[in-house]
């Protein structure tokens, strides 16, 4: 997903450089690759997200919990098509540094029409490949309120939060906005994916308060063949995420590509050294864990860097998020039940902040034949992205604190004490696992 450059440019047009007055022309393998993409990342979600997530909570809340993102996927999915896509990705007019338009509200207009950032690309095929992205950032945030959150809740929460967060946050760095025009990168996703997500959760994890009996009694994950599986959905899907995000065909989407697979298994690699000099043993979750930490924190470096920073970043992620998932959510005693925060939002201002120092113009010339990141000696590409993590940061928590305390003045947002006990899936659901 690679958006407007400090120069207000697009930053992938597609694969073939066109003059401005040239007409669009289709290419076919660019179509083609974006179509591959597209079910790739609804992959991640829908089944890969979803076991991920259910088998690392206890048996009674494993329905419940699957269905979380397959609910998330057809709300989120009715709403980008009718307004999201809309205003993410449209120009506003006097309001484009903030938000987008209704142009393209419904599909209207879709038909026969390419987007500026994928030129060779049909526009509708390009909308459902950002829609895959808009299911999947809400869907990430349920990790962290695992087993206590009510279904009716987390419906209007994901809802709201969709339109009135990950609409804005994409608008400002891929659609036209002021994070885009001040030159933030971020090629798939770091901050209006992971650390949106990452804040998000962590809000969230705070304000429901800790799962009755965290810290107290056992509450290891009941199937971890389940989150296996899931994990490897995840990996293969985030090809069609970071690679698809060139939105075309072509050697860029190799360079993120193969960076996005050495980080992912260099991070799974050192996390699960670290457990292991740590604790005596390699866990399976350690290290299933470690790989969606590298693999969220090269996401805004995938399409900018060389392979070798890719490898450096990957290793970093499994050391930084390690201690942000044990660590430090131990010294600050919040529940985020399958820490949201601590490896997609800690990996996403990780790698947004790495992306500024290993951004070049050899894999991607974003700054037409100047310096791009500090290794070409632009050292004030690092601020700029520190800049683009501190405003997402804030207003992703400011915003999703007013989203949960309305939903909660509306329907309530936590389970009660006994349903809890139950489990959320005879408490809300009716349906257990057999």
């Amino acid at each position: 997903m690679l958006r407007a450059s400090a120069m207000a440019l697009p930053l992938f047009a597609a694969t073939a450089a066109m003059a401005a007055d040239e007409k669009p022309k289709l290419d076919t393998g660019d179509t083609a690759w974006l179509l591959v993409a597209t079910v790739l990342v609804l992959m991640m979600s829908v089944p890969g997200l979803a076991l991920f997530y259910c088998g690392m909570v206890r048996k009674k809340n494993v329905l419940a919990t699957s269905v979380q993102t397959f609910a998330v996927a057809a709300l989120a999915s009715i709403l980008w098509f009718a307004v999201g896509y809309s205003l993410a990705f449209t120009d506003g007019g006097g309001l484009n540094a903030a938000i987008g338009s209704l142009a393209r509200a419904f599909g209207a207009g879709l038909i026969g029409s390419v987007h500026d950032l994928a030129k060779t690309v049909p526009e509708n095929i390009f909308m459902t490949y950002q829609m895959t992205f808009a299911i999947i950032t809400p869907a990430i945030i349920a990790g962290a309120f695992a087993e206590r959150m009510k279904f009716s809740a987390m419906m209007w929460f994901m809802g709201l939060w969709l339109l009135f967060v990950y609409v804005p946050v994409a608008h400002w760095v891929w659609g036209g906005g002021f994070l885009g025009g001040a030159g933030v990168l971020d090629f798939a996703g770091g901050l209006v994916v992971h650390l949106n997500a990452g804040i998000a959760g962590l809000v969230c994890a705070i304000v429901l308060g800790k799962r009755n009996g965290y810290g107290q009694e056992y509450m290891a994950p009941h199937n971890l063949v389940l989150t296996m599986i899931g994990t490897s959905l995840l990996w293969v899907g985030w090809f069609g995420f970071n690679a698809g995000s060139a939105l075309g065909s072509s050697e860029l989407a190799g360079s993120a590509m193969i960076n996005t697979h050495i980080a992912a298994a260099a991070a799974a690699l050192v996390w699960m050294a670290i457990e292991w000099a740590a604790r005596g043993k390699p866990s399976v979750l350690g290290i299933l864990t470690g790989s969606i930490a590298g693999l969220g924190t090269i996401t805004p470096a995938a399409g900018y860097i060389e392979p070798w920073a890719a490898l450096v970043i990957g290793v970093a992620a499994g050391a930084v998020c390690y201690w942000a998932s044990v660590v430090l959510k131990t010294k600050l005693g919040y529940d985020d039940s399958l820490d949201v925060f601590g490896v997609h939002g800690v990996g996403g201002i990780l790698g947004t902040i790495l992306a500024g120092v290993f951004a070049t113009k050899i894999i991607n010339d974003v700054a037409k034949g100047q310096p791009v990141g500090l290794v070409d000696g632009n050292g004030g590409q690092v601020l700029t992205q520190i800049y683009g993590v501190l405003v997402v940061g804030i207003f992703c928590a400011v915003a999703t604190w007013v989203v949960l305390k309305i939903v909660d003045a509306m329907v309530g947002l936590r389970v009660t004490k006994d349903e809890e006990t139950e489990g959320l899936d005879t408490a809300l659901h009716g349906e257990r696992v057999q």
